[in-house]
C-alpha cells in the first residue's frame, strides 16, 4: 500500500489555517455605520435633545432669526414642567400661526430634519418665554412693568426700544389667573411677538397647554458668533414673587388645623362642665 510521505498531510493542514480573513472594506461597512448614525440621531432627536430653528423676530434679541436652538426633551420625561423665565418650544395650541407663511423643504432637508441632523422644518412649532404658570396671575397695565402675584419684572431681555406691556385694546392691558396645567407665554420682542396676549379668544383663553411643550430651549448653537446659554433671569427668583402659590398650602393647613382647635376646645369644654357639674352635686348633698 502507497503510504503518504510523512509531514504530507500536515504541511496541507498549516497552508489552509495560515489563510486570514481579509478585512472588510472601508466601503462594504459605510452603509451600516451611517444607519447606525442615523437610528443614534433618532434616538437623541426623539428622547434627549433636538435642533430648532427661529423663523421670526419675536424673540429679539434673545434670538434671532435664522439662530439655531438645542431643545431639551428630556427632563419632561422625568416629570419636569416649564417654569417661569425659561424659553420654550411648544405646539401650536390653537392655530396661533395660521396665515403664516410655510417654509417647504426638500426631500433631503425633510428627512435630516426628521432625524435630528437639521433643524425641525415643523413650522407648528412656536418659541416663547414662560411668564407664567398654574396658580399665577400675570398683569400689565399701560406700559408696564410686567407684574406676576404682583412682584414688578425687571426684564432687561425684552428688546430694546419695547416697553414690558403694550398699551392696546387688543390683549396688551389685561389680569389673567394661570390654570393649573397652563402657562402663559411672551415674547422678549414685545412689541412684535403674537403671544399669549393676543389669543385670549382661543379655546385655551391664551394660555399654552403644559402637554403642548417640546421643551426648554438651553443654548444657542448656531450660528458660533451668536452662541450663548438661555439661562432663568434673575427677576423670576425674587423674594415673594412664589406668595401666590405658597399661600395655597398654608391656606389648607389652617383650613385642616380649625376642625381640630373646635373639636379639642371642645372637649376642654365638655370637661369643665362635667368637673362643676361633680363639684355643684356634691356641694348639695353636703
Amino acid at each position: 500500500m502507497h503510504q503518504a510521505p510523512a509531514g504530507a498531510a500536515g504541511a496541507g493542514g498549516d497552508k489552509s489555517e495560515s489563510k486570514q480573513k481579509k478585512p472588510r472594506s472601508f466601503w462594504k461597512e459605510l452603509p451600516l455605520l451611517i444607519v447606525i448614525a442615523l437610528v443614534l440621531a433618532l434616538v437623541i432627536k426623539t428622547f434627549l435633545v433636538q435642533a430648532f430653528s427661529i423663523p421670526s423676530a419675536s424673540m429679539e434679541n434673545t434670538l434671532q432669526i435664522g439662530d439655531r436652538v438645542l431643545v431639551d426633551k428630556l427632563t419632561p420625561w422625568f416629570g419636569a414642567e416649564p417654569e417661569r423665565g425659561e424659553v420654550i418650544v411648544f405646539h401650536d395650541p390653537d392655530g396661533w400661526l395660521e396665515g403664516e407663511p410655510v417654509a417647504e423643504p426638500n426631500a433631503v432637508q425633510q428627512v435630516l430634519s426628521w432625524v435630528g441632523l437639521m433643524p425641525s422644518a415643523d413650522e407648528k412649532d412656536l418659541i416663547k418665554r414662560v411668564i407664567g404658570v398654574g396658580g399665577d396671575t400675570v398683569e400689565c397695565s399701560g406700559t408696564g412693568p410686567l407684574k406676576v402675584n404682583g412682584k414688578a419684572l425687571n426684564e432687561p431681555y425684552v428688546y430694546a426700544g419695547n416697553t414690558p406691556c403694550t398699551p392696546d385694546n387688543a390683549g396688551g392691558t389685561y389680569k389673567v389667573k394661570v390654570p393649573e396645567g397652563k402657562v402663559w407665554v411672551m415674547g422678549d420682542h414685545r412689541q412684535d411677538s403674537m403671544d399669549s396676549r393676543y389669543h385670549q379668544n382661543d379655546k385655551n383663553n391664551g394660555f399654552v397647554p403644559v402637554g403642548n411643550v417640546v421643551g426648554r430651549a438651553i443654548v444657542v448653537a448656531w450660528p458660533p458668533t451668536h452662541w450663548s446659554t438661555l439661562p432663568v433671569p434673575d427677576t423670576f427668583d425674587q423674594s415673594g414673587i412664589n406668595a401666590a402659590a405658597s399661600a395655597a398650602p398654608g391656606a389648607l393647613g389652617l383650613a385642616g388645623a380649625v376642625p381640630l382647635v373646635l373639636w379639642r376646645r371642645r372637649k376642654i369644654n365638655q370637661r369643665l362642665t362635667e368637673g362643676n357639674t361633680r363639684v355643684s352635686g356634691t356641694g348639695t348633698a353636703g
